[in-house]
């Protein structure tokens, strides 16, 4: 069975500085991502070698966010399937964008997930990242590797 999913955001830019892009170097990058019933809009800007604003996301790091974001929570259901019982879980995701002339590219996502268990069998456990990954929509929309180095401890 088919069953899509429709998203819709809105990003407004706040860059223009009173001449709009007129130069490279005469607008900012800031800009805000809100969501149709989301009260918290995110602040975001450009990287800051690409002239952004370090003090808001970027596109990069909402990229590496989501990646993250989408694991963990299969991983939580595919847990909870399992009768493994998470109690903490934290990821640590790094990854790689090669810049290539005007434009780039990730090359690839590494998720560091360390998860603490009450029950469960922790080899198990860290097999079951293996379907998270498999079920995970934004891994498998995306054309690079994302690797993972999960550990797994019983607290």
């Amino acid at each position: 069975m088919e069953l899509d999913h429709h998203y819709a955001v809105r990003v407004v830019w706040q860059g223009d500085r009173g001449t709009g892009t007129s130069g490279y170097r005469d607008y900012s990058r800031a800009h805000v991502v809100t969501a149709e019933g989301n009260a918290h809009p995110i602040e975001g800007s450009s990287d800051r070698p690409f002239h952004g604003d370090a003090e808001r996301w970027n596109p990069e790091e909402l990229l590496l966010a989501a990646l993250s974001q989408c694991h963990m929570l299969s991983y939580l259901h595919v847990a909870t399937k399992r009768g493994i019982v998470v109690t903490a879980y934290q990821d640590d995701a790094i990854g790689t964008m090669r810049q290539q002339g005007d434009g780039g590219r990730f090359t690839s996502v590494t998720l560091r997930p360390r998860v603490t268990i009450a029950a469960g069998d922790p080899a198990e456990a860290i097999e079951a990242h293996e379907e998270a990954q498999r079920l995970c929509f934004i891994a498998s929309s995306v054309n690079f590797a994302v690797r993972h180095e999960p550990t797994v401890t019983i607290g």
